[in-house]
């Protein structure tokens, strides 16, 4: 079965930084885009940031200067590095892996939370 496991959610000041952490099973990392998404209340779901086996990012432009993905391929994990946070980041993020086989995952969601 495949898992996306999730961590490093939680509740940060404006400003500050967390990182958050996503593990998955090595036949589905290590073929796949793995992306973090964000669905706040009352909003549709919309990608953060996106890393191919390649390497290759793609960042929405609402966080582009201030987060960074990574992938460890060692590990199967991929990171989300989230710096100068504000309110507006409040959301569950979601780890997701794109296969390139044409199967699609999600975790679970951690909840991030930036107070003003």
């Amino acid at each position: 079965q495949v898992q996306l496991v999730e961590s490093g959610g939680g509740l940060v000041q404006a400003g500050g930084s967390l990182r958050l952490s996503c593990a998955a099973s090595g036949s589905i990392f290590r073929r796949a885009t793995m992306g973090w998404y964000r669905q706040a209340p009352g909003k549709q779901r919309e990608l953060v940031a996106s890393i191919t086996t390649g390497g290759n990012t793609n960042y929405a432009d609402s966080v582009k200067g201030r987060f960074t993905i990574s992938r460890d391929n060692a590990k199967n994990t991929v990171y989300l590095q989230m710096d100068s946070l504000k309110p507006e980041d409040t959301a569950v993020h979601y780890c997701n892996a794109d296969t390139y086989f044409g199967r699609n995952y999600w975790g679970q969601g951690t909840q991030v939370t930036v107070s003003s």
